[in-house]
């Protein structure tokens, strides 16, 4: 993983929902990130599917990620989400679930992001896009 080692998912002071679902970062450099969730029975529906929030949780994490970072691990940068939209394109035929976010655009307060989630076979499982703000004075 590039960002000198740095782990803000699985760290001492990782993201708890994401640890809690079982994710982790395999890739976060400038303007891109990337989370993996192996496919296990606590985050399944009724139809014994992935349910639809972990989709949107990855997809929401990921872009997130992808606008934040920041070589100097002393001065994180942090972001909250003001849209998320996330589009459900078809089942999971593999066994893990790999998000990966582009940071497309913004500024100094604000940023523009685009995802999708596949299966480690390839299969494009959901796409979004998000806009979100920069927390304190990034």
């Amino acid at each position: 993983m590039n960002g000198a080692g740095r782990d803000p998912v699985g760290g001492d002071d990782g993201v708890a929902m994401l640890q809690h679902l079982g994710a982790r970062m395999t890739d976060w450099r400038e303007d891109f990130a990337q989370l993996q969730l192996p496919v296990r029975a606590h985050l399944m529906n009724r139809q014994g599917l992935p349910h639809g929030g972990v989709y949107a949780t990855l997809l929401d994490s990921a872009m997130g990620f992808a606008g934040c970072f920041d070589n100097d691990p002393a001065r994180p940068r942090l972001a909250l989400t003001l849209t998320l939209t996330v589009n459900y394109l078809a089942q999971p035929r593999g066994t893990v679930l790999i998000a990966e976010a582009w940071r497309t655009g913004g500024g100094r307060r604000s940023f523009f992001a685009d995802g999708r989630v596949v299966d480690e076979i390839g299969t494009s499982v959901a796409s979004g896009s998000g806009v979100f703000r920069y927390r304190g004075d990034a």
